[in-house]
């Protein structure tokens, strides 16, 4: 018997970010870059996949103007598949979002303006929501208060550790004109999660996928499921696009977590496609066998 080399992981997410719905139903910014139609055949293949994740992670700039009718119709995308998927939803607010209109609508708890923070259990491993929009601004920045409110939670270790969703990335942006709405102030937030049990960060806000490290924490930037941007531009250009919209799988395992990217469009085959039932019968005809789980570290 060979023993695969890592067990199944043990929690399973979908990380969503920048779906960009408009007040009224339309394309975005002049574009052909319709927002509703690509979260909803996103959502639809997830359902189809038959995966189940725990939770929907959602990091912000859920809708493009804060309209109420906006998030009326992401909960009225979101929900029934989270449903069907039998999952939570966890929401993160971004730079496009109204914090009032969205904590009535999507039924948040907290009052008012005051910044969207929060903290989800899944098990043993814990999930932390950071607010990191100025209102009447793009550029982010975590305050000094919602700095103690998370360095005072994070003082007791969670048993499985701890993702932290929040929608402007930690992260140098490669994009230049990007410098005009990044996280401010990264090494105050620095302080408080070096040394921390958070085990990775999880973002949105700059629409296509991007990976690094902060406090030596990985960090993973979903790409926007409503367009994405052109990073084959000339140097030191912008160039936003009706295609590359994505979103990110998130599957933790005891020692790693690992983020991969799912791409909204879809090719021809290439080679033989595999079902999942063929492709058990393959691994058990090759003496290999599931690794039993182990003790998250």
């Amino acid at each position: 018997m060979i023993l695969t080399e890592h067990p199944r992981p043990s929690h399973t997410f979908v990380h969503i970010s920048d779906t960009h719905l408009p007040g009224e139903r339309s394309p975005l910014y002049g574009s052909g870059a319709d927002a509703d139609s690509n979260l909803d055949l996103m959502l639809s293949r997830l359902i189809a996949s038959g995966l189940r994740p725990d939770a929907l992670l959602m990091t912000g700039d859920l809708t493009d103007r804060g309209d109420g009718s906006a998030y009326e119709r992401l909960r009225a995308l979101v929900d029934p598949a989270a449903e069907a998927l039998g999952c939570e939803v966890v929401w993160v607010a971004g730079n496009h979002d109204d914090r009032g209109t969205m904590r009535s609508v999507l039924a948040l708890s907290g009052s008012g303006s005051d910044p969207i923070t929060g903290v989800r259990w899944f098990g043993g491993l814990r999930v932390i929501v950071v607010d990191s929009t100025v209102p009447g601004a793009h550029w982010g920045e975590v305050p000094a208060e919602q700095l103690s409110w998370l360095a005072a939670e994070l003082a007791s270790p969670a048993p499985d550790g701890t993702l932290l969703l929040m929608h402007h990335p930690p992260l140098p942006t490669v994009l230049d004109l990007a410098v005009t709405v990044e996280l401010r102030d990264q090494p105050a937030l620095a302080e408080v999660l070096r040394g921390s049990d958070v085990r990775g960060i999880l973002s949105g806000h700059v629409h296509h996928p991007s990976f690094g490290t902060f406090a030596g924490i990985p960090v993973a930037v979903a790409s926007s499921s409503a367009y994405g941007q052109d990073l084959a531009q000339p140097v030191g250009a912008t160039r936003g696009q009706d295609a590359a919209q994505g979103y990110n799988l998130v599957h933790v395992y005891a020692d790693s977590v690992v983020h991969s990217v799912v791409s909204l469009e879809r090719g021809a085959d290439v080679g033989e496609p595999v079902g999942a039932e063929d492709a058990g019968t393959r691994i058990a005809d090759r003496g290999i066998t599931w690794r039993d789980s182990s003790p998250v570290r």
